[in-house]
């Protein structure tokens, strides 16, 4: 891999300036790769983690397994594409194994995400069945430890 996607992966957030002075190119290059990797869609979004926990958000997230139906011709790209589709969806994967998809959906509450699954996803034809899981906890998102350790070291006590 290119080793400046390597380092817009761990930071997106660095300048082109700094890039170009880690990678040792001039600026202008950094510049235009990363201009034709957008351009060629390799380079598709920058996002943030956010520790949502200290914002006070309650996002609701579940993993769904999804069972469906190859059509023919198209496989499973056509249903999973249409799936992936949905605002509710945040990803979604092909996989191996018992079920075909992996769907990770977010929703505000609870009845949100559940309805998304009895009333939008369950419905698509081809799909055969769903099993859902709430995600109760992060502790890492993206690579990301969600807390960071801290240095403090507290004395022993002793009687």
């Amino acid at each position: 891999m290119d080793p400046l996607l390597k380092l817009l992966r761990t930071n997106a957030s660095l300048k082109p300036a700094d890039l170009a002075t880690m990678l040792g190119v001039p600026e202008d290059e950094v510049r235009s790769k990363i201009k034709r990797y957008e351009d060629d869609q390799i380079i598709l979004a920058y996002r943030a983690v956010l520790n949502e926990e200290p914002l006070g958000l309650n996002t609701v997230r579940a993993v769904i397994e999804v069972k469906i139906t190859p059509e023919r011709g198209g496989g499973f790209d056509r249903l999973a594409e249409r799936i992936a589709k949905y605002s509710e969806v945040h990803s979604c994967y092909l996989m191996s194994g018992g079920y075909d998809l992996l769907v990770v959906v977010e929703g505000g509450n609870l009845r949100e995400v559940a309805s998304f699954v009895s009333e939008k996803l369950a419905t698509v034809q081809g799909v055969l069945s769903t099993a859902t899981h709430f995600m109760l906890k992060p502790y890492k998102e993206q690579g990301v430890l969600m807390k960071r350790e801290s240095n403090e070291e507290r004395l022993a006590v002793t009687p």
